[in-house]
């Protein structure tokens, strides 16, 4: 009997708060030829997912520096968050995909090692369309991140505009050519060493991957019609140590008249800033998904 009537109080408090819950799957697994590797993925699925026949927008979810696959489940609590924003109408029901990027900085490696932009393109995105309940379209398509990932997240939106229909880089980590050339040795080789050269200095780290992968670079050789395919949401801590990086990126857009948010708030380099903003980006990239 007691079983029963606690049974029935669930029931019941679900009812009344309208409580509910999107489905978590960590440590998924693709097998990747051009990584010839396992790269584990995690997916939140929004409630009611598994009980419908409906397809749901997706959004890419890539991590910092040094975390992983599940950091944005573990640290960002972004499944707690993402039910109670849907919850509130704030964010459209979505499939939420946090893939693990290394410590890639999502692009290819100037030595071949790690091509990790050929894998999230032409393996993951194709992985995942084919694997869950997903629009496989444009439209229907958002990708978000913080720090490296804010990085990878502008990376792709301006390499690939017919594929994303908006960004939302949180803190991203990027940096002028001048700040690559006096960037202090360790902090240069502990971030990209694998990427564009090791124990590189001045001048020397400009090298063409550096310059293929330059956001600033990028955005000099594209039209204002070109940068406007894809809609965005720069968000930075004041406190942050990326700030410049992030200003002068909004600066540089402003300049090319290119449409986008920007927001500059109280806070630092750190979870509790991205757990407080994330769903602003979220909400952003949801926005886009809805018919005008």
């Amino acid at each position: 009997m007691k079983i029963k009537i606690a049974l029935l109080l669930i029931v019941m408090l679900t009812f009344l708060t309208g409580y509910s819950q999107g489905k978590v799957m960590t440590k998924q697994v693709i097998k990747s030829t051009i990584l010839n590797r396992d790269v584990h993925y995690t997916v939140y699925l929004p409630e009611g997912y598994e009980n419908n026949q409906r397809n749901y927008p997706v959004t890419y979810l890539l991590h910092g520096h040094g975390d992983s696959d599940d950091g944005w489940i573990q640290f960002g609590e972004i499944n707690r968050l993402a039910d109670a924003a849907i919850k509130k109408g704030k964010i459209a029901p979505m499939i939420i995909v946090t893939p693990d990027g290394f410590k890639s900085f999502y692009m290819n490696a100037a030595d071949g090692s790690m091509n990790y932009e050929d894998f999230f393109i032409k393996e993951l995105i194709p992985h995942i369309e084919k694997t869950y309940k997903v629009k496989a379209d444009k439209r229907f398509r958002g990708i978000a991140g913080l720090s490296m990932g804010g990085y990878g997240s502008l990376l792709y939106a301006l390499k690939y505009p017919n594929l994303f229909v908006a960004a939302a880089p949180l803190s991203a980590a990027i940096w002028t050519d001048s700040d690559c050339e006096t960037m202090q040795d360790g902090m240069y080789n502990n971030y990209f060493a694998g990427s564009i050269g090791k124990n590189l200095k001045g001048k020397d780290r400009l090298t063409a991957n550096w310059n293929a992968n330059s956001v600033f670079s990028i955005i000099d050789k594209k039209t204002t019609e070109e940068l406007s395919a894809v809609k965005y949401w720069i968000d930075c801590g004041d406190k942050d140590f990326l700030s410049v990086g992030n200003t002068q990126l909004h600066i540089v857009l402003t300049k090319k008249n290119v449409p986008h948010e920007f927001r500059m708030r109280d806070g630092a380099h750190n979870w509790t800033y991205w757990r407080n903003n994330v769903i602003d980006g979220l909400s952003f990239i949801s926005d886009n998904f809805r018919a005008k």
